[in-house]
Formats: structure tokens, sequence, C-alpha cells
């Protein structure tokens, strides 16, 4: 018998390789390994390929042959480094994988199928989680409010005195990866003048919301759901609602599965990938767009080694949010009067309550209302819990009468001011040497008169659902959220047919420069007080079908 002492390192497949031998043939002389892969340092290898069974010992069927190294996969996404990516010229070059990036790269799959078209898309952080983090078993009530990775959280609000509230995810899925999934939609009445009909958005809502899952239906059958909504309803609150909220609560048939029941743009990229191949560079810093002649013809991106790499594409749609967007665009030279301009959110009250269960019939289940805003009422009530069991996997809920209800917002709509902006300061660099985004923020009088009345409405709401408000002092506990917590952001972009006001046309393409898009937050010319997540994909679904289907403005 020939032997051969396994070295470090050494596996079953690699002796095979070395000494060119058969592997099935290797595996059959060496029965007493089981994995050709596992690492066999020190073990002694039979070479006698000759090997045959021994005596007693029946093989009725020959060993399956070994799965090649090259077939298993090594990430749960198909990654292409930035530098290769600048060896090949794409059709569409999206920089961002939030929801207008992702929603974007949906689409297009969806529209071009597999034409032979290349895609592209660069997201300056790792990949993170494979899903929202609500979906993940451990994560309970608590947590996911309180959950914010340093790896992936930019505080950028410690040094934004006037924006002290922002943050800034940076992963593959950006901040839908932590976001509420609270879904409405902007009203009629504040789309006035946007320069996309109200049928054109009646049929982009329907695909965004069938796409995102969105539905009334989380709280249904929730006694304190139902309960305290007939009391606002019986007492003038008469638009008050189920909470819509991106989440898939389908059940199973067929075998096709629903495991991802909290809306991310991971599942964007999932849905794209499953129509076509396209190239996706994580930790891919995009520095500037950079263009030639009016036209926009690639992306500067820089990678983690501060190596500087140029990704050449016909179209480039920017997707890096309200604020990184408009810094982008500022850093590369693009002229546009309303760039960076009209940055606006909301204004965000906030306070605890209690409520007697006592009488509420079981189960009790989740609460999620909505009072939406209405013409002469600029702002929003969201309530949700009991507690931290709004959205909660596997804690035992507590059998109690007493259960505390979080105000998550009364938000209000906040006036676009031009003075209010992103801006860049070349004296002030980060560490890919690019000035960094500066924010100059203020609430008007207007915004202050209606921060003013929306504390008196939590407290009539209160009153009308026979809610308790916690005390400090005997005064409310209702405290307004700095600016930048709500991380409703946008506006700085926007689009509109005057390049004097607006940063994109109607499309979202930058004015003058031709294929450059905008697909985020920043193009929102307005939402109320209507959270903008629903509408940037749908707002982002409409560019990709303007950029698929070639149309003219």
């Amino acid at each position: 018998m020939k032997l051969y002492v396994a070295r470090s390192g050494d596996t079953l497949l690699k002796i095979s390789r070395r000494f060119q031998i058969e592997p099935e043939l290797l595996m059959s002389a060496n029965p007493h390994i089981l994995n050709p892969f596992m690492e066999i340092a020190g073990q002694s290898v039979n070479m006698d390929t000759r090997f045959r069974p021994a005596k007693n010992q029946r093989v009725v069927a020959p060993f399956c042959p070994p799965v090649p190294e090259s077939e298993f996969l090594h990430t749960w996404i198909p990654l292409t480094d930035a530098e290769k990516m600048a060896e090949t010229e794409y059709d569409v070059l999206i920089v961002g994988s939030g929801a207008g990036g992702g929603a974007a790269l949906w689409r297009l799959c969806e529209q071009w199928g597999d034409n032979g078209k290349r895609i592209g898309i660069v997201e300056k952080g790792p990949m993170f989680l494979p899903t929202h983090v609500a979906n993940i078993a451990t994560i309970d009530g608590d947590s996911f409010r309180l959950y914010a990775p340093p790896e992936i959280t930019d505080l950028i609000g410690n040094r934004l005195p006037e924006y002290p509230g922002m943050k800034l995810i940076y992963a593959l899925g950006g901040r839908t990866l932590l976001w509420g999934a609270v879904s409405p939609r902007v009203p009629e009445y504040m789309r006035i003048g946007w320069p996309v009909s109200n049928e054109e958005m009646e049929l982009y809502y329907n695909i965004a919301e069938e796409v995102m899952n969105v539905t009334t239906s989380y709280t249904k059958d929730s006694s304190i759901t139902r309960i305290l909504l007939e009391r606002l309803r019986q007492n003038g609150f008469y638009n008050a609602d189920h909470i819509p909220v991106a989440t898939d609560l389908d059940q199973t048939r067929y075998g096709r599965l629903n495991s991802n029941v909290f809306f991310s743009s991971i599942l964007l990229l999932a849905r794209a990938l499953s129509r076509r191949p396209f190239d996706l560079a994580v930790n891919t810093y995009a520095a500037q767009v950079v263009t030639e002649g009016g036209r926009a013809t690639g992306v500067r991106v820089i990678t983690p080694d501060r190596k500087s790499h140029i990704i050449r594409a016909k179209t480039v749609i920017v997707s890096a949010s309200a604020l990184q967007t408009p810094r982008i665009l500022l850093n590369s030279g693009i002229p546009g009067n309303a760039i960076g301009h009209f940055l606006t959110n909301h204004s965000y009250l906030v306070a605890t309550a209690s409520v007697n269960t006592e009488s509420f019939p079981e189960p009790l289940g989740a609460l999620g209302i909505v009072v939406p805003a209405l013409p002469n009422r600029p702002y929003r009530l969201q309530l949700q819990g009991p507690e931290k069991f709004f959205n909660y996997s596997y804690d035992k809920k507590p059998i109690k009468d007493e259960w505390k209800i979080s105000f998550y917002g009364a938000s209000g709509r906040v006036e676009s001011r031009y003075e209010n902006r992103v801006y860049i300061d070349p004296s002030r660099v980060d560490a890919y040497g690019m000035p960094e985004l500066q924010v100059d923020f203020s609430y008007s009088e207007k915004d202050e008169a209606v921060i003013q009345e929306m504390y008196t409405y939590i407290q009539q709401a209160s009153s009308a659902m026979q809610l308790r408000l916690e005390l400090v002092d005997g005064v409310p506990a209702i405290c307004l959220m700095p600016p930048g917590a709500d991380n409703h952001d946008f506006g700085t972009c926007r689009m509109g047919d005057d390049p004097l006001t607006s940063a994109t046309n109607r499309y979202g393409q930058i004015h003058g420069v031709e294929g450059l898009y905008v697909a985020d937050n920043s193009v929102l010319p307005s939402t109320g007080a209507a959270n903008p997540t629903l509408t940037t994909v749908a707002m982002a679904i409409r560019t990709a079908d303007h950029i698929a289907y070639g149309q003219s403005d």
C-alpha cells in the first residue's frame, strides 16, 4: 500500500489535484475520510487507486463525485469589484442601493429582461444584512428601535449644529434595513403643482404598493387598534385609520416562501436578480459624476484602498439620499440653481401615554393607527404599540391591564424654503479627500405654529382615546425631536419644469445634463406630513420606465 501523510492545509480534493488522481478514485481508496473538503493534516492517505473493497465489504453504488470548489457560493448576492466594473461601459449605472436605487434597478431589470444591456450599481457601505432588521428572530421591538450598528451608522448630526438628529446608513439596502415600514401615499391636494399627473401617480403608487406589499391588515383583529379607532372616530377624528405598513402577510401557497415580512430594498435586489444579472460593487464610494459635452459619461468611485476608478455609463442614476445626492452633484460641478436647496423634512413630536385595557377582549394584538393630515390640518398622528409589541418575534407578551402607548409622531408639514439647504465647504474634507456635506436649516414661523398646533392635537387625541399622557412636573411629556431625526428628508433635487426652482425635470433628469437622473427622496417637491418612502419608490419606478422606453421629455 502506498501512503501519503497529509500536510498542513491539505484536503483530499487538493491531494487529488496535486497528484493528478481522479477524486472519485481517491475517495474510494480512503473511505475513512468522509469529507473531501475537510483539512486532514497529519492523516495517512492511501494513494493506491487500485483499491478494492475489503473482504466482507459490499459496495452497491459508486461514490458521488465531489462538488467543484468553483461552484460554491461565497456571498449571498453576486459581487463585482469596482476595478472590474471600470473595464465595462454600462447602459445604466446606479449610485446607492436604498429605496430609490433598488426600485430603479428592479424596474429596469423587469422591463429590459435579459436583453444584453449592462446594468451596474455601486454602494458605499458593506453587505450588512440580507433583510430588514425586524425580520431577524433575535430582534424585538425594543432592540429594533435602538439598533444602530457603528459599522454602518454615521451620526452625521454630531457635526451639524442645525441638523443634530441626522444619521446616515451606509450598507447594501441603505436606510430600508432599519426603517419603520410605514407607507402612506402623499395626498392629492399636496401634489398640486407637481409635474406629474394624478393619473400617473395612481398608476405608480399601485405598482409600488404591490412590490412593497403595503397593507393596512397588519393590525387586523387586534382589539386595542379597533377600540382606540372607534374612540377616535366617535370624537371627531373621522379619518383615523389602520396604519399602512410594508409587510408581506401572505400565507405560503404551493411552497412559495414569504420569509422577509418587513420590506427592505434587499427584496428589490432579489426581484431584479431573478430577472437578469447585474453588476454590484459594495464598499465603493461615489465621489463625482463624470460629464462630457453636457451629458453624463460615468462615475468616479474610490475603493477602501483609496484607489480611484472611472466606471463609464451611458446613463447615471444617483440615489444616494436627500443629503448625499446633492453633495455628489455639487462635488461634480453639476450646474443647477436648486441643487441642494429646499431641504425639507417633518417637524416631529413624540409622547408616551398609558391605556387601561381591562375591558378589551383578547387577543389584544398590536396597535397601529394613523390620523392623516387634511388641507386645514397640516400634520398627522401616528400611534404604535403597545410598548415594544408592535413588531416582535418570540417575546412572551405579558398579561396586564395597563399598557404604554407611543405617539411615534405627530409629524407636521414643513415649508420648503430655498435657504434650507445642503452645501459643501471645500475646506472641510472627508477621509476620501472630498468636501463634506454641510447643512443650513431652521424652522419658519409657520413651522413653529404647526408644532404648537400638534402639541395641542396630541392632548386632544389622547383625551378622545381615554389615554393618560405621561407628565413631567405636571406638564404633558411631549417633546420635539431634533431636526433630521425623522429620516424624512426630501426636496434637495426636487423635480419641476422651471430650472430656476427645480433641479430635475418631470422624469428626474437633471436640467441640462443628458443621461443624469436622480431617484431618491431628493426629487420630491413636497410630501405634506406623509412618510416619503412609498412615493420615492413610485417615482423611481417611473424614472426607470422613462429610461427603459427611451421616452423624450
